[in-house]
């Protein structure tokens, strides 16, 4: 039974003076956050320099954060300055579902990235062998396709839900947690299930993920100071957006069916911090890509001055 056509979200906050200080605020992050992205994006691209499988993944990792971004970004700033803040229920579940294929992709993304390095490192002779063109485009496929199976089985849990009233959600997005608040039956059992899907998810991922790098490290042992200083350079940056988004990963799904204060923060730092952050982290920490992102910009103004 589903009587509720369309949910009202209480957004950040509902001080009309803080609500004018976020929207420019958000508005600088969530532009930053898509130029950054872009730029990266197309910076690897037009660049043979950056023709490898790492810079290829980092590409691939700025469509989505971009992605990512522009799904929750928008209408969570129009409900800033909007005095009428409804979604439709459709409307609701479209959010829902991007939300988890772009943040399951990202996941799976990750992960994919931590093997490249550890190939890179630990099999250095064999990396151009292993990771093949092949490979690499049949990982990216398989990232979308694990993210739109995952956000389609959040997505179908959601749908088995009666919602007769309240429509009430204070949250500035549609997401797992406050939705299963205002399902008219008991969501207790669901729990397991949510935590199976996403917060497992989150967890075996991350653990991978360590035990990668805690291999990747030992087999440091055998690299000249400078190899280890540049290893080190590549993964450092790795292992930062790893961990940014992660953990709040962590904090939102693998718990009890229950919302908390710090629930809107952590989300936001999901949705438009760490996808801004990741141009910065892999752009400033990179060499490589400082040096070709100057030769393209001496390029432009070359051209431009002509």
């Amino acid at each position: 039974m589903r009587n509720v056509t369309e949910f009202i979200l209480l957004g950040l906050t509902q001080n009309p003076q803080v609500q004018k200080l976020l929207f420019p605020v958000l508005l600088f992050t969530y532009l930053f956050t898509l130029a950054g992205n872009l730029l990266i994006s197309v910076t690897i691209f037009i660049s043979p320099a950056l023709d490898t499988p790492m810079y290829f993944f980092l590409s691939c990792l700025s469509i989505i954060d971009g992605s990512y971004a522009t799904a929750m970004a928008p209408k969570m700033m129009f409900d800033l300055i909007s005095k009428k803040n409804t979604i439709s229920f459709n409307g609701c579940m479209t959010q829902l579902f991007a939300e988890h294929v772009f943040g399951a992709a990202e996941i799976i993304l990750l992960t994919a990235m931590a093997y490249d390095r550890y190939v890179a490192i630990c099999k250095p002779l064999h990396y151009a062998t292993i990771m093949s063109r092949t490979l690499c485009s049949f990982m990216a496929v398989m990232v979308w396709i694990l993210g739109i199976i995952h956000g389609g089985v959040q997505l179908l849990f959601i749908l088995q839900l009666p919602f007769c009233g309240p429509n009430i959600i204070d949250h500035f997005t549609c997401d797992l947690m406050p939705l299963l608040e205002l399902a008219c039956t008991d969501t207790r059992s669901l729990g397991p299930l949510i935590t199976a899907n996403s917060g497992s998810l989150c967890l075996l991922t991350f653990s991978v993920l360590i035990l990668s790098y805690v291999i990747i490290l030992r087999s440091l042992k055998a690299y000249s100071s400078e190899g280890r200083r540049k290893a080190l350079s590549t993964c450092a940056s790795h292992i930062i957006v790893s961990v940014s988004f992660f953990a709040p990963c962590l904090f939102l799904y693998l718990r009890p069916v229950i919302s908390f204060s710090a629930d809107k923060a952590v989300s936001i730092f999901c949705t438009l911090v760490t996808p801004m952050l990741n141009p910065l982290i892999y752009s400033l920490r990179n060499a490589e890509m400082k040096n070709v992102m100057k030769n393209l910009w001496s390029q432009t103004r070359k051209i431009s001055d002509k």
